[in-house]
């Protein structure tokens, strides 16, 4: 499996004291670091089958276009709430650091439909259990959640719906 830690920058202290942010950003900057990170991503979404994969606000989008690409599939993208148009459903949750609100549109085509929730990172789960509620109210299977990172000893995983799969797991 793709070695992500080596490209990823830690923030001790961001956004507050005590939160170390892990940083995406020199994976991104790097052709062959994010060819390889997509390319793990597809890896672990193939055998779900979905029908959409789930991109969440904001950088889950920068994953989600190229691994639905490549499996044939639909991309979806769920927000934080006011960025969407139209009629949505949303639901609150709880971040390590303070709070926030998802919405997804009403006219997304999901009932039925077999969906991978992907972002860059688990950590107490708020996110994407939020995302999870949105897309099980209207509907949709969650097979499986696949992030970039997850902080193992937040225990985020147990909050989720379907399968819990990381590149990469730090401790906190």
């Amino acid at each position: 499996m793709f070695d992500l830690d080596q490209y990823i920058a830690r923030y001790p202290d961001f956004p507050k004291p005590g939160i170390t942010f892990y940083d995406i950003s020199p994976m991104l900057e790097n052709h062959h670091a994010l060819t390889s990170c997509v390319n793990t991503l597809v890896d672990m979404t193939r055998p779900y089958q979905p029908d959409l994969i789930v991109g969440l606000d904001a950088r889950g989008f920068l994953f989600v276009t190229p691994v639905a690409l490549a499996l044939n599939a639909g991309a979806i993208m769920i927000r934080k709430k006011g960025k969407l148009p139209g009629d949505v459903s949303t639901h609150s949750y709880t971040l390590e650091y303070g709070e926030a609100t998802l919405a997804i549109q009403h006219d997304r085509d999901i009932a039925g439909k077999t969906i991978v929730i992907i972002d860059d990172l688990l950590a107490t789960g708020g996110t994407i259990a939020a995302a999870n509620e949105l897309i099980t109210k209207h509907g949709g299977h969650i097979a499986a959640n696949i992030v970039l990172m997850e902080l193992t000893g937040l225990n985020g995983r147990a909050h989720l719906t379907g399968d819990v799969l990381a590149i990469q797991q730090y401790e906190f």
